[in-house]
């Protein structure tokens, strides 16, 4: 990572993050197997969590994607790549490529469907009949993050088009008959104030993780934190050197990941546990199942193991279930203690 020529732009380093633990591992894990479905990180103002979200994007290695594509297509998978390229390749067109850093998308507030997803030209098409589509931020954020600040104030349908393309891989814009498609994989992060209203339930359970963040009580803590954030802003440079062998450790570490994420192996059992865990906790459905499975998988890949124990498990079920449970106005006790709770006299 070379930041002393990169003078244009400066990212709080992920590593120099003190303290919210819960939220870094939910991000570090989406990143090794962005199928576990994205996160939802609620917490007070002022905790940090556009500064982490940044900081994990401009932590990743760089991604090969075909020039002048505007869906940054990857070059050889067919998952990942937009239709104008498999075209170009079943015409055995050669393709250049280049090395771009994983796009970090924000979603504004007052975005609209069209922003979102993209716009078809429909007097282009009619008149000279060319299918001319302008990319929406779906496009731009495909094999990147797409960041939503306060998604529990965006608008239902526009959450609800977001976890839909975030589900499917894909993007599909239709107007007067014309349709265009194109892939749409990327790491939804969603963060929000609990007091500023919930997400309806279905929407919520539609994100593979669920971090809560709280305000650090410690003063010894509070005071360092001031002080690398100080610090930072005084002479982002020199706090950028400061941290650059710890970013590149973790970059190795995320990568080594990534490729072995395939190898790691679950035992039937453990998953029966998982299974039976949800079923105590009346969970509905299969996503937090599902979720669990991968999420444990990534952990296991994280710390360089090739099968899941019961350590991983209890490290990441609490993220994948806390936000899954039915609300009771009369329950006196948090969700992520009632994960806990049961975890530990299933997992013992």
């Amino acid at each position: 990572m070379d930041i002393i020529q990169n003078k244009t732009r400066t990212v709080f380093p992920f590593t120099a993050i003190v303290g919210q633990e819960e939220m870094k591992l939910a991000l570090i894990l989406n990143v090794i197997d962005p199928k576990i479905g994205g996160v939802m990180i609620m917490g007070d103002r002022g905790t940090g969590k556009s500064t982490t979200i940044r900081a994990i994007a401009d932590l990743l290695p760089e991604i090969e994607v075909v020039s002048e594509d505007m869906f940054n297509s990857h070059v050889s998978d067919y998952d990942l790549m937009s239709d104008s390229i498999k075209q170009k390749i079943a015409n055995s067109s050669s393709l250049s490529t280049e090395f771009i850093k994983v796009p970090m998308v924000d979603l504004p507030l007052g975005a609209t469907e069209d922003r979102l997803c993209g716009t078809i030209d429909i007097e282009k098409a009619l008149n000279e009949g060319i299918k001319t589509f302008e990319p929406g931020l779906l496009a731009k954020a495909n094999r990147g993050i797409l960041y939503v600040d306060e998604v529990n104030l965006l608008d239902d349908h526009l959450v609800d088009i977001l976890l839909d393309s975030a589900a499917s891989g894909w993007n599909t814009v239709e107007r007067e008959g014309i349709s265009v498609r194109h892939p749409a994989r990327f790491v939804l992060v969603g963060s929000g104030n609990p007091e500023e209203g919930e997400l309806r339930p279905q929407l919520l359970d539609r994100f593979g993780m669920h971090a809560e963040i709280r305000t650090v009580k410690d003063p010894s803590l509070r005071v360092k934190i001031v002080e690398q954030r100080t610090k930072f802003d005084q002479d982002p440079y020199s706090c950028l050197k400061e941290f650059e062998d710890e970013q590149k450790k973790l970059k190795a570490r995320i990568i080594l990941a990534q490729q072995y994420l395939h190898n790691v192996v679950i035992d039937y059992d453990l998953k029966v546990k998982i299974s039976q865990i949800c079923g105590i906790l009346d969970v509905d459905g299969l996503r937090g199942d599902i979720v669990t499975n991968r999420a444990a998988k990534a952990f296991a890949a994280y710390q360089n193991k090739d099968e899941v124990d019961i350590g991983d498990i209890k490290q990441v079920i609490t993220l994948c279930l806390r936000h899954r449970l039915r609300k009771d106005p009369l329950d006196t006790i948090d969700s992520g203690m009632k994960v806990s709770q049961v975890v530990n006299e299933v997992l013992c």
